[in-house]
């Protein structure tokens, strides 16, 4: 095989830890910041970002991981472009964080196969605390009563005039974020962005909102928090 494919080949000069640390590290601050400028530009609710937000940084630093790995070396580059495209059509994940995690295995696998041992063990608590921070960060959107309320209603229905003074009442705030059909298009699906009231609950929401007239199911979701 050509040196220029090979690069430098199995054996090579293994980078020092603080240099993979450093080098992750600025990673993670990195992806903090380009984090904020979606997270602030987008005007969205922090619900509704958690998801992508935790994804970027984490994302940020397995890129840097990989790229250290990868090095010079061509045929770990094709070898990764190989094993991602597996991931990709076999695997089947409901979180984007959940990617995330996909892609740093596969990472950590070539590192360890590699023998950059250095780089798998200086990630490990670099992304560990990048990615409890951002658990914590995500999670308390759902502790402050945010969710998903997905409204089925008879398509004679006006939504605005029937739903809103039962969603004013338990909700200090909602907005349409996706509107569909269902049953043939009997049934109009209303999907919302929501956060409870203080001292309103789930149960009240659910039940006010089944008594509605035209009203045929009601669902509320926890948002994906990873």
């Amino acid at each position: 095989m050509p040196d220029w494919l090979q690069g430098t080949g199995l054996v090579q000069s293994l980078p020092h830890w603080t240099d993979v640390g450093t080098c992750l590290a600025a990673a993670a601050g990195y992806g903090v910041a380009v984090a904020a400028i979606y997270y602030l530009t987008q005007r969205r609710g922090r619900s509704e970002t958690a998801s992508l937000v935790a994804t970027i940084v984490l994302l940020t630093i397995l890129l840097a991981m990989v790229t250290i790995v990868i090095g010079e070396n061509l045929a770990r580059a094709f070898g990764l472009a190989g094993v991602l495209s597996i991931v990709r059509f076999r695997t089947v994940v409901d979180d984007t964080r959940d990617t995330a995690f996909v892609i740093y295995a596969v990472i950590t696998g070539m590192a360890v196969g590699s023998h950059l041992y250095v780089v798998a063990a200086v990630a490990v608590p670099v992304v560990a605390v990048a990615a409890t921070a951002l658990s914590f960060w995500g999670g308390g959107s759902g502790r402050n009563g945010a969710g998903i309320l997905v409204v089925k209603l008879g398509v004679n229905s006006d939504p605005a005039l029937v739903l809103n003074p039962t969603l004013t009442k338990f909700l200090s705030a909602f907005r349409v974020t996706a509107v569909g059909t269902a049953r043939q298009g009997a049934t109009l699906e209303l999907t919302y962005a929501a956060r409870l009231r203080a001292g309103s609950t789930l149960v009240n929401l659910i039940l006010d909102l089944n008594r509605v007239e035209g009203v045929q199911g009601v669902e509320w979701k926890e948002p994906n928090n990873g």
